[in-house]
């Protein structure tokens, strides 16, 4: 029992601790690495560099799902991902290779320096470094209670080691699919290594062969992390996700290919048993991103061939930073960036309809990685915005990006109403009781088609391309006060429905979140039409090519203020 515990409660250290620290890392950049992101993929050497990096703050598959999210939201092209797919493998690596380093030593104070910097310091990356510093305690105390629970019992372990060996051909394929299964379902190629380390520490694994199959295999395993994370993404997105199965399948046939080279040469990087397999794990990626680099279009043709679709991909992202210095187009581009996001909304609002109606894990899926993907332009909207700013702009210009921003806003509001809408549909199936009656799901349709035809008239309305901005916005704020005529008319009915106890109080319930969710939506949506009668929202024709300089002119920056001024204001009796 003793070896159980501490082997199961070692392993959940371990893990817990690689995703506090790949969790603080990855804040402590912050927003900086998605813009950073969208750049480097602009040519694959960038890619495989950025993706290096990623992967070794993040974990190859949570970068994978972070590209493939990208993808989904169309901020990135199936060809473009490549280069940071690979790039992600070499980059979890050097995780590997801060794990073989004999710190444990250093792991208590390191969880308490840490969790001391996370509660105490004020500075955003001082804060998540610190983060990142206790999970680095923690996954090595993590691999030292595994190594002392494995220690005393290391025999039990031989006969089931022998299977994996890599002396023979067919202990390493053995192996090799043991840990590929392991890390499929623990999703941690990382932890399954760290396992394999801390049964070195304990002499369990005394040769390079008895390791070298939990490192490939383990690599071919974290692959599942992506492949669920596609589910309900685009076609291009769930292409990503077999792209990067299909690398670590080649990377891993090449590594049994030159197990025998690893086997003769390995030693000459290192005289330690544990840094000899993180060093073979990171020339095997290494080599075979380096090979596989000039070959990207044929990896994303092949997964085309693996997954052919008729469906048509979305849009892509209508930011191009190329754009900054012509202001007019640039906000040509955020009005059919702001168009494409909304058409985002009205599909996931359709979807949550039809899951209203009858629940589909996949429709469902689709709607919360829609919901992400709304998530993810709009940072992507203020970043590019805030770039904009750089540029001399007019005053209906500055004011017209300020009315695009609010929208942007009340966009992802609308979203994450939707998002409420499924989660609703799906409380109310675990409810036997909340069950509508035929006139209920009447009403509710009713709200939803008036609701839909609104968005509709959004998408409608923010077309760049259109001259009357003001006139579609007058329409759906006409459309909205219809909408409150149908509303109250849906609510009396299900009052009345209430009274005649034909409806449960818990359905009454769960009927009044759907309605106040719609209601919610339907306000989002007049903020934006609101937004589009101000006499600064148009476009400039003729300005659409002009090129302007950095310089801003006719700014002046206010003096700095004295804060106890306003303190004291605060305080007195005539600001109560």
């Amino acid at each position: 029992m003793d070896l159980i515990f501490g082997l199961l409660g070692g392993l959940a250290l371990f893990i817990f601790g690689m995703r506090t620290m790949s969790d603080g890392l990855s804040s402590a950049v912050g927003d900086g690495m998605r813009t950073l992101l969208a750049k480097a993929t602009r040519n694959r050497i960038s890619g495989l560099g950025l993706g290096t990096l990623i992967g070794g703050l993040i974990q190859s598959s949570a970068s994978i799902v972070l590209f493939i999210g990208f993808i989904n939201a169309g901020l990135m092209t199936l060809t473009q991902s490549i280069g940071p797919i690979l790039g992600a493998n070499i980059g979890t690596t050097l995780s590997v290779q801060l794990i073989s380093f004999k710190l444990s030593d250093y792991c208590l104070p390191a969880v308490f320096i840490g969790l001391m910097l996370n509660m105490i310091a004020k500075k955003r990356k001082l804060k998540y470094g610190g983060q990142a510093l206790l999970g680095f305690g923690l996954l090595f105390l993590g691999m030292v209670f595994m190594g002392d629970s494995i220690k005393p019992h290391r025999e039990i372990f031989e006969p089931f080691l022998a299977h994996i060996n890599g002396s023979t051909m067919t202990g390493l394929i053995t192996g090799t699919l043991v840990a590929a299964l392991i890390t499929g379902i623990i999703q941690s190629s990382g932890a399954v290594i760290g396992m394999g380390f801390a049964m070195i520490s304990a002499g369990a694994i005394t040769e390079f062969e008895g390791i070298y199959p939990i490192i490939i295999g383990a690599n071919v395993g974290t692959c599942v992390t992506g492949l669920i994370g596609s589910i309900g993404t685009t076609v291009d997105a769930r292409r990503a996700a077999v792209t990067h199965l299909i690398f670590n399948l080649i990377s891993t046939t090449l590594a049994i290919a030159a197990s025998p080279l690893f086997y003769k040469y390995i030693s000459a990087t290192s005289g330690d048993l544990i840094r000899q397999a993180a060093n073979a794990d990171t020339i095997k990626m290494t080599v075979t991103a380096l090979l596989m680099l000039p070959l990207a279009p044929m990896l994303g043709k092949l997964s085309r061939l693996l997954i052919p679709s008729k469906e048509e991909n979305p849009e892509s992202s209508y930011l191009d930073d190329k754009l900054h210095n012509k202001p007019e187009q640039a906000i040509f581009a955020c009005l059919k960036e702001l168009q494409r996001t909304t058409r985002i909304c009205a599909q996931s609002l359709h979807l949550a309809a039809e899951e209203f109606i009858q629940h589909d894990r996949t429709r469902a899926k689709r709607i919360k990685v829609n919901e992400q993907s709304i998530n993810t332009i709009k940072t992507a909207m203020r970043k590019y915005l805030a770039g904009l700013t750089k540029q001399y702009l007019s005053k209906r210009q500055s004011i017209l990006i300020e009315h695009i921003d609010r929208c942007m806003s009340d966009v992802e509001r609308v979203g994450d109403h939707i998002d409420n809408l499924a989660d609703i549909s799906k409380r109310q199936r675990s409810i036997a009781s909340a069950r509508f009656s035929p006139e209920a799901i009447e009403d509710w349709l009713a709200i939803h088609r008036a609701v839909e035809h609104l968005l509709a008239k959004v998408v409608e309305s923010l077309d760049p391309e259109t001259a009357n901005f003001q006139e579609i916005a007058k329409e759906i704020l006409e459309l909205r006060e219809s909408y409150g005529e149908t509303a109250i008319k849906v609510q009396n009915a299900h009052f009345q429905r209430l009274e005649e106890k034909t409806a449960t109080p818990i359905a009454g319930l769960i009927f009044n979140d759907y309605i106040s969710n719609f209601l919610r939506i339907t306000k989002h949506i007049k903020n934006i039409a609101l937004a589009e009668q101000q006499p600064q929202f148009w476009l400039k024709r003729e300005k659409l090519n002009k090129i302007m300089s950095t310089d801003a002119p006719g700014y002046t920056l206010p003096d700095h203020i004295n804060p106890n001024d306003y303190l004291d204001r605060l305080q007195s009796d005539e600001y109560r």
